[in-house]
Order: structure tokens, then sequence, then C-alpha cells
């Protein structure tokens, strides 16, 4: 059957086939596509769904198979994958199809691939999805942008499989242009300072206090609890209590000691300089995860330069809560700060 899938997504990643996933068992037919043999079997091999979903890896059976005008979402590698993968498709869409850029692409690269669509009366979409593998299969929050009447083609689906809080969806759109990859930007660039907070109160209590891993879990499911509830509180005392499946000891102990990053938190601190908006907390969470790369060269210095002497006494729960203290008006002082766009 033709035009038979009302929603198309390429790159069928994790992100890709839980979105995908998502989409059908909420009532929306759905076809992915991956150059990826091993991916598109994974989906046909998938536990049954609300409305119909297929994968292939053939680019003009996914376009024959999709109502029109057609809605495709892209979740590929930001810069030279997305770009080849727009440069393959965009000649064999129509006028009135939208295509929306689930990835983390720099917003001035967004607004570069919409004018050149809209030439070819093809939208084109930047959108954040946050949340995870977990949020893409049971609900993301998501950021899109673009023109306003095209996000109509794609409102009620979004809604339907988007977070709901409160009987909200987590989706709403954002604005024009690349709206959507600017507030994602800003948005992870949030998190980095957030989780280089929470690194460095984790830090204090196992080098300052002497808290083991569990304490250290327990102290933030506290935290959780209160004001300062958050998702990234709550899966670092999830993780701080998990063991490795094969060493059976505590997971934290094998995890690289080096942070990787995608640009959205540098791209935030480098828009920040330009309008002249001071994000320190920022700057230096980025610094860190730079800092953190140069593994073998901070071996090398552990071994040469003495750690200050941390075994001094300290009352402990004084001390813990000063540091939530600390911890609460750090991240609302810099979550707060202005920053308007050009």
């Amino acid at each position: 059957m033709i035009n038979e899938y009302e929603m198309g997504i390429v790159g069928l990643g994790t992100m890709g086939r839980n979105l995908l996933l998502n989409l059908a068992d909420h009532g929306y037919a759905a076809i992915g596509l991956d150059k990826d043999n091993s991916k598109v079997q994974l989906v046909r091999n998938s536990p049954k769904t609300s409305a119909p979903v297929e994968a292939t890896q053939d680019l003009k059976t996914f376009l024959d198979h999709l109502r029109k005008p057609r809605a495709i979402l892209l979740l590929v590698p930001a810069g030279a994958t997305l770009e080849g993968v727009i440069d393959e498709m965009s000649p064999l869409l129509a006028s009135g199809d939208l295509l929306i850029d689930g990835g983390n692409s720099h917003y001035k690269d967004t607004d570069r691939h919409e004018k050149t669509l809209e030439e070819k009366e093809i939208y084109f979409f930047g959108m954040g999805v946050s949340g995870g593998e977990a949020g893409a299969r049971n609900g993301p929050s998501m950021m899109p942008g673009g023109n306003k009447i095209a996000y109509g083609r794609v409102r009620p689906i979004l809604e339907s499989i988007a977070a709901q809080v409160n009987g909200e969806p987590c989706v709403t759109y954002i604005g024009p242009r690349s709206s959507g990859h600017y507030v994602k930007m800003v948005h992870n660039g949030i998190e980095y300072g957030l989780m280089q907070l929470i690194a460095e109160t984790y830090y204090l209590m196992k080098c300052g206090a002497g808290l083991t891993d569990r304490e250290s879990s327990a102290v933030y499911q506290d935290w959780n609890k209160s004001e300062l509830n958050s998702y990234l509180l709550e899966i670092t005392a999830n993780i701080l209590k998990k063991k490795d499946n094969r060493t059976q000891k505590p997971l934290i102990e094998s995890i690289l000691d080096v942070a990787k990053q995608k640009g959205t938190g540098m791209w935030t601190c480098q828009d920040a300089m330009d309008l002249q908006v001071p994000l320190s907390t920022i700057d230096a969470a980025v610094a860190v995860r730079d800092l953190s790369t140069f593994q073998e060269t901070r071996k090398r210095l552990r071994a040469v330069l003495v750690a200050p002497d941390s075994s001094y006494a300290i009352d402990r729960a004084s001390f813990l809560d000063q540091l939530r203290d600390a911890y609460y008006a750090s991240s609302n002082i810099f979550c707060t700060v202005s920053f308007p766009r050009k």
C-alpha cells in the first residue's frame, strides 16, 4: 500500500527506534529508514504495537510509503552525516513536505538549512529532543521551531508521544527559524552546569566528609524529595547504588574518568559571550570536561603532586546542610540568568 504511514524517522539507533515504536504505540503508523540492516531488523522484530510499524534500507520505498505532505524526523549525527542525508533526500521531496532535525545541530546550521529548503518549498524544523532512551520510548520533551503553519502537520502527533505532566504534553511550538535548537542548546548548557555542580558535591561528600557511595546516594535521594528535585539528582542517586554486572563492584568505579561532549554546552558559552551574558558556571563546566580528556597527564601529575590533607574532623550533619544550601544557591543563580536572543 502506498502513502500508508503517518510519519517517518531516518536513523534507527536507540533514539530513532524508540521514537518509532512510541509513535506506533500511540496509534500513528510509522516507518523508519536506516542503511544498517541490523537496525532495520531490530524494528521489524519489535513487539507488536497499536499501529503498523515498518523499517527499510531503501530511500524510495521509505518516501513512497509516507502520507503527503510527508513528515520526516531526522535522528542522525549533526554535521556531515546530517548534511549528506539532506542532500540525498531533498531532491526527492515535494512542495509542502516537512523535514525535522531532531539532533543537536548548531542553530546557525538550522537557519541555513531552513533558508535553502524554503527555496524548494520544503519546510525544515530544528527540534530539540530531551529525555534520552527512556524518554524516546515512553515520552520525551520536545522543542520544535520553524514555520508555524507547518507545525500544524505534526502538532497532534508530537503532543501524543510527548511526556505528560499534570495532563499537559511536554512539547510546544517554540518559535520561528532555529528557535527550537537554540532553546535545546541552552537547555544542554544548563545541564552541563548542573552536572558539574553534582560532581563537585559528590567529590566533597566522598573526599571531604568520607561518605561511601551508598551514603552519598541516600543524600541525593533526600535532596530529591525537596525543592532540589530533578531528573539529574534522581539518576545520580541510582547510579551510586548500581553494581557492575561483570565485577559486582560499584559501577561508579568502572566508569572512565573522561567526559565527552557534543558541542551544545560550548556553543551556549560562545553565544553568551557574543551577547555579553556571563555564564561562569557553564564556562567552568565546559572547561572541566576539556580537562578530563587529558587523562594520562592527570595520572602522571597525581604521581608527583601531593593532594592536601582532607582528614580533618567535621560535623557531618552540619557539613551536609551547608553543602545542600551551596548546591541550591549555585544551581538557582546560574539557571535564572537572562539569555536574550539576538
